[in-house]
């Protein structure tokens, strides 16, 4: 499969299919993440702001997924949000093409880390419905994967868990916060 990275277009078409992207990619394990496509639409305009960088993966000329990168503590550091993929696409490179796009182009800009939020809402790792308050770091270095939760691709892509947000989402939801330094 050839993959292309471009700069997100902005015409209304590409800007409603990677909101249907956004719904689909969060659909079946993320029950509090865009739920509707008016949601991911509005999500893909915000992350189309000037500041911030938007990426979209083409397959023969079809957008299947995008990743956005916002800058924070003066660049030095970059979020990357969100991370979508067409489910007909994952599991195809297509994910860690973005990433590391996005990677090289923050890292161009000057960018040391790249961090990201990775929520647990519906028990995919062992650190959901637990206390995290009781042994946390123990925790993180014990966890598992129980369902395909993310972590384990951006692992794979050399991020860390830098920390965990407990109850990010409610009660038993934590916010698993994972980084990479992109450049020494």
């Amino acid at each position: 499969m050839n993959i292309t990275i471009i700069d997100m277009p902005t015409d209304e078409a590409s800007i409603q299919r990677a909101g249907e992207i956004l719904t689909l990619a969060f659909a079946e394990n993320f029950t509090d993440a865009w739920n509707t496509l008016e949601e991911s639409i509005e999500e893909v305009r915000e992350i189309l702001d000037d500041d911030y960088l938007c990426r979209a993966a083409l397959v023969d000329g079809q957008i299947v997924g995008w990743i956005g990168g916002i800058p924070e503590y003066d660049g030095n550091v970059w979020e990357l949000h969100p991370l979508a993929i067409h489910p007909e696409y994952q599991r195809q490179g297509v994910g860690r093409a973005l990433v590391r796009d996005l990677e090289t182009l923050v890292a161009e800009r000057g960018a040391y880390t790249i961090t990201l939020g990775s929520d647990d809402q519906t028990n995919m790792t062992t650190l959901a419905n637990v206390d995290l308050y009781d042994n946390l770091w123990q925790k993180i270095e014990e966890i598992q994967n129980l369902k395909g939760h993310p972590c384990s691709f951006y692992q794979r892509l050399g991020y860390t868990i830098i920390g965990v947000i407990p109850d990010a989402n409610g009660l038993g939801k934590p916010d698993i916060i994972m980084g990479k330094r992109i450049q020494k």
